[in-house]
C-alpha cells in the first residue's frame, strides 16, 4: 500500500489500484456497493478519483480486509464514522434558550403581523 502523492487533484484508476493495493475490478466493484464513492468520469469514461475518494478507499480495504468487516458492516461503519464527524454539539443554557425563545416569539409575532396586514388589504381592496 503506498501513500497519496501530493499535488494532484485526480488520479486514474491505474494509479489508484496501485496505491490502495487491490486490482482496478474490485475497485469498479466497491463502488457499486459504497455510495460515497463516486469518481469522475472523463469524456472516454475513464475514472478520476480525488483524493478523499483514494482515502476512503484505503478505509474501506482497511475495513474489509484487516478488521473483517462484511461489506454491509463497513459500508455502516464509514456512514456512521462520517455522520459522527459532521454534527456538531451546540451547548445552551438555560438563559441563552430563553432568550432564543423569546426572540423567536417576536420574530414570528412580526411575521403574523405582516401577514395580517396583507390579508386585511387583500380584503379592503376586494371590497372596493
Amino acid at each position: 500500500m503506498k501513500s497519496i502523492p501530493t499535488g494532484r487533484l485526480y488520479y486514474s484508476i491505474s494509479e489508484v489500484s496501485d496505491m490502495v493495493g487491490v486490482k482496478p475490478h474490485v475497485l469498479r466493484y466497491w463502488e457499486t456497493q459504497f455510495k460515497m464513492l463516486r469518481p469522475k468520469k472523463g469524456r472516454g469514461g475513464a475514472r478520476m478519483y480525488r483524493k478523499r475518494e483514494v482515502e476512503t478507499l484505503f478505509q474501506v480495504k482497511q475495513l474489509l480486509y484487516d478488521q473483517r468487516f462484511t461489506i454491509a458492516g463497513a459500508r455502516r461503519k464509514l456512514l456512521d464514522d462520517r455522520g459522527s464527524r459532521e454534527q456538531i454539539e451546540l451547548t445552551f443554557t438555560r438563559t441563552d434558550r430563553e432568550e432564543m425563545l423569546r426572540a423567536l416569539r417576536r420574530d414570528l409575532e412580526g411575521l403574523l403581523a405582516i401577514l395580517h396586514r396583507g390579508v386585511n388589504g387583500a380584503r379592503a381592496r376586494a371590497r372596493k
